[in-house]
């Protein structure tokens, strides 16, 4: 039996049993053993009779309060999910932060429908994953309380457009960028195009998108950030909006999006993306490419690259391979790269091990190269 069902039932047993404490408190056991006639031996069947009924009345009154707790608890149409990732790892040439360090993620979606085809998304998450040895693994880091991490509603609009609203959620939620790479740290699980992604969780976000057919695929989004004397849409708040065009086949696949953003230097990034899967998994990967440049209103335009090489089925697991930048590169600057290598092994459909091993080029300073290990439980 559930916790939470126990607790009910504790002091709702006790409220019963007060009402037969009061009755056998009633009843003089002495004066019943005395009766003798048949008209009063009736008459005590009778009062029994009432007796049991009122008791029995009041059990089904709590039985109908339970089954009305235990229904009414979720709707049919929401839907819990629930993950835990564990991460141990270290990081050689972080200055003064190289010992061997752990951590963990934990996160809970919930998903609500009230039409069928509408969706009512909340995430909820905790962690303390914010050492500096796990920060490429990107988990969960804002301490060790539940805290909302951001919420939307999704329902569509006729027959081919979907439209979203919410608050600290990526204006990119409904995009669809041409990348079949399951990267593993934060700086390559982008695919080169993190800066025209719309993930700078300004805060409202809105967007939409629509399906033209035959595998086009396009939509819009917004991220802004705005208070009482800086509203949305004005040019003293930050917002950010952008665009993206995508077509995919069962074995190819390729994207161009469009970012606008606002910050101390005002930038337009254009990324694409593309990507080929192999008919059949096995020796040969699948190959995931992406390209980023920016233009600022002043300053340097910026480029990134991406390269992801995928072996879905591999024994049990998955290997996969990446090289790119490490975030835009300033023209004239110089270039950093970053490599990682993971094998993601799956122990059973609920948990999943995950050893990276990654290079990171720094500017002026010594590379880091990392060895991390994360379990990710998903139920």
């Amino acid at each position: 039996m559930k916790l939470f069902q126990k607790l009910l039932i504790a002091p709702a047993a006790l409220g019963l049993f007060s009402p037969i404490a009061a009755i056998a408190n009633e009843i003089n056991i002495g004066d019943v053993s005395g009766y003798s006639s048949s008209e009063e031996a009736q008459s005590i069947n009778e009062f029994n009779a009432k007796e049991i009924a009122v008791t029995n009345s009041r059990i089904d009154g709590i039985e109908a309060r339970l089954n009305n707790v235990e229904a009414g608890s979720f709707t049919e149409t929401t839907k819990a999910s629930f993950s835990a990732d564990f991460a141990i790892g270290g990081v050689d040439g972080i200055d003064g932060n190289e010992a061997v360090t752990a951590g963990y993620g934990f996160q809970i979606d919930l998903n609500t429908s009230f039409t069928g085809s509408d969706s009512l998304d909340i995430s909820i998450d905790a962690g303390n994953a914010d050492d500096g040895n796990l920060d490429e693994l990107d988990l969960n880091d804002n301490g060790d309380n539940l805290a909302v991490d951001g919420i939307s509603y999704t329902f569509p609009l006729g027959d081919k457009a979907t439209v979203f609203v919410g608050d600290n959620t990526p204006g990119s939620k409904l995009y669809n960028t041409a990348c079949v790479y399951g990267g593993q740290t934060d700086v390559l699980d982008d695919c080169g195009a993190a800066s025209s992604a719309l993930d700078a969780e300004f805060g409202t976000s809105a967007g939409a998108s629509f399906d033209f057919g035959d595998g086009f695929t396009a939509a819009i989004g917004y991220e802004g950030q705005g208070d009482s004397t800086s509203g949305l849409l004005t040019k003293e708040g930050t917002d950010a909006y952008g665009a993206q065009l995508t077509y995919t086949d069962d074995s190819y696949g390729a994207s161009l999006t469009y970012a606008n953003i606002e910050s101390a230097d005002d930038t337009t990034y254009w990324a694409l993306n593309g990507y080929w899967t192999p008919e059949s998994t096995g020796n040969v990967p699948s190959i995931s490419v992406g390209y980023e440049w920016g233009d600022p209103d002043a300053g340097e335009e910026t480029t990134q690259y991406f390269v992801g090489l995928q072996w879905d089925e591999i024994g049990p697991g998955t290997i996969g391979i990446a090289l790119g930048n490490t975030g835009p590169i300033d023209d004239g600057a110089e270039e950093t790269s970053m490599y990682e290598l993971f094998y993601s092994y799956p122990i059973n459909d609920g948990m999943t091990i995950t050893p990276v091993f990654y290079t990171k080029e720094v500017a002026d300073a010594d590379d880091e190269t990392g060895l991390l290990v994360k379990t990710s439980f998903r139920f």
